[in-house]
């Protein structure tokens, strides 16, 4: 027998050829053993090639070479089950452009779920809020009757033999400061002067977070205007501070004499409202989309028009409406509405403050009849507790 070649009777190598031999052993058994689960002619066949080719690499004359692929091939063969799992798992670790898109598509796919849930979340909050501060306004009022006898009127002015406004034009929220602990605010303002003196510049721009809607993009304040009968504007007066409340005058134009609780230079006691402090509307929104207002006052002189983008028809309305608004054109957000009217940015309609302190939303698919009785305070109307 040759010696390079020789063995003994147990299989132990011959010390020149230990390391070939023991490579070759060792892929042998490793192959054995990924055999041994399996007992299918096919898989063993295919083993079997890749034991032979593991052995002969492994005893090649390149002891280098033969010892670095016979282990790969013995360890890839131990690795790689009959039925390839392992190997085809290996192959897929990695995402494919296909796997991604899916991935991609499915994620925004649920974002085209959850974004309105999201949304209609918010605004819930948003409105509630802006419930919220419409009870601190209302229950302001009723502190001030209270107080006072009679609700805050709608603006103050003096008038002309003509019945012109002569000023200064202060309104119901400015008298409501001192419920609404903004003392502070109402001594810097001299309620003798005109709101566009320049001894009441620093408070008349005050922005007062509880008279905005959450809702709304107004803005913190809004300039006093005058305007011609197209709407065109002829002069600035003044700027103010801006605001989503305003008061309900009743059916008609805000103007002198309101069907509501205010205007101008109002005393409306609660013995007054003959249809029920629970059915008679104090406050109600206003929109900025639709038509500016504050809670200033009305400035003698200025007109309101609607901006070019607002879908509030396009007539000019005089300082009162600015701080009160009527129902006579229609429920809140309704088609073919002026800017003195009831609106807000909620959807399917506005919030509203009644006499009594209590905040109802108020739908646009309101009875047209039963909103006009709601603006009223003596007209003896009778109304559906469901509306």
């Amino acid at each position: 027998m040759n010696g390079d070649r020789a063995r003994d009777f147990s299989g132990v190598a011959t010390r020149r050829n230990a390391p070939r031999d023991v490579i070759a052993g060792m892929a042998t058994l490793t192959l054995d053993r990924a055999v041994a689960p399996r007992r299918d002619n096919h898989f063993r066949s295919r083993v079997t090639r890749v034991e032979t080719r593991a052995f002969r690499l492994a005893v090649a004359p390149r002891r280098g070479a033969g010892f670095v692929l016979g282990a790969v091939l013995a360890t890839s063969a131990f690795l790689c089950r009959g039925d390839g799992t392992l190997c085809r798992r290996a192959r897929r670790a990695a995402f494919t452009i296909v796997e991604l898109l899916v991935v991609i598509a499915i994620i925004g796919a649920l974002l085209a779920f959850l974004l309105p849930a999201i949304n209609a979340a918010r605004e819930a909050a948003r409105r509630g809020q802006c419930i919220g501060r419409l009870a601190q306004l209302t229950l302001a009022a009723n502190n001030y009757e209270a107080l006072h006898g009679v609700y805050p009127p709608g603006y103050v002015t003096e008038v002309d033999d003509t019945g012109e406004d002569l000023g200064p034009g202060w309104g119901w929220a400015t008298m409501l400061l001192p419920q609404m602990e903004e003392n502070s605010l109402f001594a810097k303002i001299d309620l003798r002067l005109p709101i566009e003196a320049a001894e009441n510049a620093a408070a008349r721009v005050a922005q007062l977070e509880f008279m905005l809607c959450a809702s709304d993009n107004a803005r913190s304040t809004v300039m006093a205007s005058r305007h011609d009968p197209s709407g065109r504007e002829t002069g600035q007066i003044c700027e103010i501070g801006a605001a989503n409340y305003v008061g309900v005058f009743g059916i008609t134009e805000p103007g002198v004499d309101g069907e509501g609780i205010l205007f101008r230079n109002s005393k409306i006691a609660t013995k007054q409202i003959k249809d029920g402090t629970s059915h008679t509307m104090l406050i109600g929104e206003r929109s900025h989309r639709w038509a500016e207002a504050t809670w200033v006052g009305a400035v003698t002189g200025a007109s309101m028009f609607p901006t070019p983008t607002s879908p509030a028809v396009p007539f000019v309305q005089n300082a009162a409406s600015m701080i009160l608004g009527h129902t006579f054109e229609g429920p809140p957000n309704t088609p073919g509405l002026e800017g003195n009217n009831f609106t807000s940015a909620h959807p399917s309609g506005a919030g509203f403050g009644f006499a009594d302190g209590h905040v109802k939303f108020i739908s646009d698919s309101i009875d047209r009849e039963t909103y006009h009785a709601l603006s009223t305070r003596a007209a003896g109307d009778k109304i559906k507790e469901d509306y």
